[in-house]
C-alpha cells in the first residue's frame, strides 16, 4: 500500500512537472509578439509571468510567483471566474477590455482568460493575456495545430481566423469569422475553403494552397470573401503553413480583416463606384449592368429612368467610374435644387460684371467637367428657358458663359437623371421635345424595389452588413417574422426607404436577433392590420395600402364614424387611425 501510494504521488509530481513546462512554452509564444501572458494553478497562485506582461504592469516575476492572484493584480484583476466556469468544453473564455493604468501611463488591454487542461482533460489552471492590440500573425504561425488551450484564446480575438487540414478541409473557425462571413463554425467544419471564397479557382483558395505546399506566409490586400447571404466582402488576409510539434506541415491557417468600412471610405474620397456597390441578382438588373458595361465604353449622351431612391446617381458614378473619362472631374448638379434664377450662372458661368455683385469670373459646372462627365440630376425640372441653352451644349459643344460675348468649348459627356416621365412632360409641352430625343440616346430605366424583390435578401443583408460596419458588435439575425415583414414589404421610397428602415432597426436592436418590436413603428402598424384581416402576407405594398384602406372605411362605416370605437377595432391608437385616415383621403 505504501508502494502504490508513493507511486501515484510520484506521478503527480510528474505530471505537475509537464504542466509546467507546458505553461512556460505556452506564454513564451506570447513573448514573441511583446503580448502579456501569465498563468495561476487551480489554487489561484501564480505560477508564470512572462517579460510583456511585466512590463506592462510594472512586476517581477519573481515577485509575484507563489502569490494569491487577488493580492497581486489590483489593476488588471486576475478573472478568477475561469477556474469555477470551466469545463471540459471550454466555455471558460472571459474576454474583458479595461484600461490600466500606471502613475504616468494609461493602456487600454484587452484581457482574456481560459482554463488550462492537463491531459486528462482535467482543469488545472488559469490563463490570462493582455493584449494591447499587437499585431498577432507571427504568433498564430507558431501555434500548434492540435494546441486546445490556443483555439480557446483565438476564438475570443477581434480578427476573423479559420485553420483546414492539407486537403483544404475547414478544421478550425473562431467567433470573429463568424461575424465577418455570416456563416456558423457548424455549416463550415469538415467543408472545403473554397465554399469561403468563390470556388477553388479563387485567388485566395491559390494563396491558402500554395501556403501550404511551401510553407511560405503570403498576404493578400484584395482578397474576398462569399458571405453566407451572397454578398462579396473584401478583406486583407495573411495564409500560413500549420505546423505540428516536429515541423511538419499539417494544414494551413488563415487570418482576415473586414475592409467593408475601409473600402467605402476610399470609394467616398476617390468617388470610384462599380457595380459591387449595386447590389442585383435579378434578370433585369443584370441587363442593366450588361448594358452599362457596354455603354461606360463610348461616349453616348445617357437617360436614367427611375423612381425616387432606385440607385439614379450610383449608376451613374459607376459608368463614369468604369468609362473612358474615369481620370477626368465628374460634376454633378441637381436642377430641381437650384433656384432659376441661379440656375443658369450654375451651369454656364458667367464673367465679372455680368451683373451687381459678379466680381470677378466664374466657371459654370459645364467648364469644370471639361473632359469628363457633368451628372445633371432632376433634368424633368430644369426651366424651359435654359433647355435651348443645353440643347446647343450637346449640339455644339459650346455656350456663352452668362454676360459673354465670347463661347466656350467643352468636351464634356452628359448623363441625365430623371423621375418624372419626360414623354408626359413633352406633350404637355414642359420638356423641349428635340431636347429629350437629344438626351436619350441611351437610356437606362431603374426598376422600383417592387419589381425585383427577388434582390430583397440579397440587398437586406448587404445593407446590413454596410450599415454595421465598424461597430464591435456581430451582425444582427432578422427573426423568421421580421424578414417575413420586410420581404413583403413594397417600399414606396425604394432602396433608400429600405436603407432608412434598417439603419432604424439597427439602432433600436440591443440583441442579436432582430424584432418586431425594432421596426419602425408605420411598418408595426400594419402588420397589425394585416393580422386582423386574417390573410396571409401580401405580396407587395399596393395590396396592403388596399386591404388597410377598405378595412378602416368598413370598420369606421360599421361604427358610425366613431373613431375611438373604430380604432380599438382595428387594435390601433387614434392618432394612428386619424393619419392613416389622412393619408388615404377617408372622410367621416
Amino acid at each position: 500500500m505504501k508502494t502504490t501510494m508513493q507511486g501515484e504521488h510520484l506521478l503527480t509530481d510528474k505530471r505537475e512537472k509537464e504542466n509546467y513546462i507546458r505553461c512556460n512554452q505556452l506564454i513564451e509564444l506570447f513573448e514573441e509578439l511583446n503580448i502579456g501572458a501569465f498563468i495561476v494553478d487551480f489554487n489561484r497562485q501564480v505560477q508564470a509571468m512572462n517579460y510583456s506582461a511585466q512590463a506592462l504592469m510594472g512586476l517581477r516575476e519573481s515577485d509575484v510567483v507563489g502569490r494569491d492572484c487577488r493580492d497581486v493584480f489590483w489593476g488588471v484583476p486576475c478573472l478568477v471566474q475561469c477556474l469555477i466556469r470551466g469545463d471540459t468544453d471550454g466555455e471558460g473564455v472571459l474576454p474583458d477590455v479595461a484600461p490600466w493604468e500606471e502613475p504616468d501611463t494609461e493602456y487600454l488591454v484587452t484581457r482574456i482568460a481560459a482554463p488550462i487542461f492537463d491531459p486528462d482533460n482535467t482543469m488545472v489552471g488559469c490563463l490570462t493575456i493582455l493584449q494591447d492590440h499587437s499585431p498577432i500573425a507571427d504568433l498564430i504561425n507558431r501555434v500548434q495545430y492540435d494546441e486546445r488551450n490556443m483555439k480557446i484564446v483565438l476564438d475570443s480575438l477581434d480578427v476573423g481566423i479559420f485553420t483546414v487540414n492539407r486537403g483544404g478541409r475547414i478544421t478550425f473557425f473562431n467567433q470573429a469569422a463568424e461575424n465577418i462571413s455570416g456563416y456558423k463554425r457548424d455549416r463550415l467544419l469538415g467543408q472545403k475553403c473554397s465554399e469561403l471564397f468563390e470556388g477553388e479557382d479563387a485567388p485566395d483558395v491559390k494563396l491558402l494552397r500554395e501556403s501550404i505546399n511551401t510553407g511560405e506566409t503570403l498576404q493578400t490586400h484584395h482578397g474576398r470573401i462569399a458571405a453566407r447571404d451572397g454578398v462579396l466582402i473584401p478583406i486583407r488576409a495573411n495564409y500560413m503553413a500549420l505546423k505540428n510539434e516536429k515541423g511538419g506541415i499539417v494544414g494551413g491557417l488563415a487570418t482576415f480583416h473586414d475592409l467593408t468600412l475601409v473600402k467605402r471610405l476610399d470609394r467616398a474620397i476617390s468617388g470610384r463606384y462599380t457595380f459591387h456597390d449595386m447590389i442585383g441578382k435579378s434578370p433585369v438588373m443584370q441587363k442593366i449592368f450588361n448594358m452599362a458595361s457596354v455603354v461606360a465604353k463610348s461616349d453616348a449622351t445617357i437617360l436614367i429612368e427611375g423612381a425616387t431612391g432606385t440607385g439614379k446617381d450610383l449608376l451613374a458614378n459607376i459608368i463614369h467610374t468604369i468609362g473612358s473619362r474615369m481620370n477626368k472631374p465628374m460634376v454633378k448638379i441637381n436642377c430641381a435644387a437650384i433656384p432659376e434664377n441661379l440656375l443658369e450662372s450654375e451651369l454656364f458661368g458667367y464673367v465679372k460684371g455680368a451683373f451687381t455683385g459678379a466680381e470677378q469670373d466664374k466657371p459654370g459646372r459645364f467648364e469644370l467637367a471639361d473632359g469628363g462627365t457633368i451628372f445633371l440630376d432632376e433634368i424633368g425640372d430644369l426651366p424651359v428657358s435654359l433647355q435651348a441653352k443645353l440643347l446647343r451644349v450637346l449640339e455644339d459643344k459650346e455656350f456663352y458663359p452668362l454676360g459673354s460675348r465670347e463661347t466656350c468649348h467643352v468636351d464634356v459627356r452628359i448623363i441625365s437623371a430623371t423621375n418624372r416621365d419626360l414623354e408626359q412632360l413633352v406633350k404637355k409641352g414642359q420638356f423641349r421635345e428635340d431636347l429629350y430625343y437629344r438626351i436619350n440616346v441611351m437610356q437606362f430605366k431603374l426598376p422600383s424595389l417592387a419589381d425585383r424583390r427577388e434582390d430583397l435578401p440579397l440587398l437586406i443583408a448587404h445593407l446590413l452588413r454596410k450599415l454595421n460596419a465598424g461597430k464591435s458588435k456581430a451582425i444582427p439575425t432578422p427573426s423568421k417574422e421580421v424578414m417575413e415583414h420586410l420581404l413583403n414589404y413594397t417600399y414606396p421610397g425604394n432602396v433608400r426607404e429600405l436603407e432608412n428602415i434598417l439603419e432604424h432597426t439597427l439602432i433600436i436592436c440591443k440583441e442579436d436577433i432582430i424584432r418586431i418590436g425594432d421596426l419602425p413603428v408605420y411598418l408595426q402598424e400594419m402588420d397589425e392590420l394585416g393580422k386582423e384581416e386574417g390573410l396571409s402576407p401580401p405580396s407587395g405594398r399596393g395590396n396592403i395600402s388596399k386591404i388597410t384602406r377598405e378595412k378602416i372605411a368598413q370598420t369606421l362605416n360599421q361604427f358610425g364614424g366613431h373613431r375611438a370605437k373604430s380604432a380599438t377595432a382595428l387594435g390601433i391608437d387614434r392618432t394612428t387611425l386619424w393619419r392613416k385616415m389622412k393619408k388615404y383621403g377617408i372622410l367621416t
